[in-house]
């Protein structure tokens, strides 16, 4: 079912945190159908969330009518933490290990993580938002991992998932100089505090100089 824009009628579930914005505190970009937030308990700075406005259960569930935003969006971030921070990589869980039921894309400024293709974790290499919707469609639940160079999919398996977590997470910790090891939300949150302050503010300036640059742009 489509409105008279030609997209797909937004869905929208009202016990759901992100469809009501309760647990989404500080959005940094608003644009017609998609959220750019601060992760509430963040695993680093920088650490944000790309949400769709409707109630998706992932990405994969997303429809193709949104592909164009979501990856303007992306590359909004990935200028934005190339600039302040390192480039960034991409996180989904796709239903599985999922706290909060609605599609959420987790970036990272962790830079080249260096994911090893040998080891045999992945499923599928990802070429387009049509993949991922693809795998879904035929497998249902995954997680989704992409770094500068490459985008895979996963089996929603705990053992190859946390092989992930350790080599994968742990190590972009690090590259950000913090301790590698995963805290409880609750701590997260406190620690949290001047990582979003800090990050809100990186933001403010890399939307400034955008403004800037668009105003000497159409004064020429």
């Amino acid at each position: 079912m489509q409105n008279g824009s030609g997209f797909p009628v937004a869905p929208f579930d009202p016990a759901c945190p992100f469809c009501q914005r309760s647990e989404i505190a500080h959005i940094l970009r608003e644009t017609p159908r998609f959220l750019l937030a601060a992760d509430h308990a963040p695993l680093v700075e920088g650490h944000l969330l790309i949400i769709p406005k409707a109630h998706y259960t992932c990405y994969g569930d997303v429809p193709a009518a949104l592909d164009d935003e979501l990856i303007d969006l992306k590359e909004q971030v990935r200028r934005f933490f190339t600039r302040f921070y390192d480039p960034p990589v991409f996180w989904e869980h796709g239903i599985f290990r999922q706290t909060v039921f609605h599609a959420h894309l987790h970036c990272f400024p962790w830079g080249d993580i260096a994911y090893n293709l040998d080891g045999g974790l992945h499923d599928r290499v990802i070429t387009s938002q049509e993949d991922i919707r693809r795998w879904h469609r035929e497998h249902g639940r995954y997680f989704y991992l992409e770094d500068p160079t490459i985008a895979l999919i996963f089996q929603p398996e705990l053992e190859r998932y946390s092989r992930i977590i350790r080599s994968v997470f742990l190590r972009g910790m690090t590259r950000r100089d913090v301790k590698p090891e995963l805290r409880p939300p609750e701590q997260r949150i406190q620690d949290g505090v001047p990582l979003i302050a800090a990050l809100i503010e990186k933001w403010k300036q890399f939307e400034q100089k955008g403004a800037n640059y668009a105003n000497e742009s159409g004064s020429r």
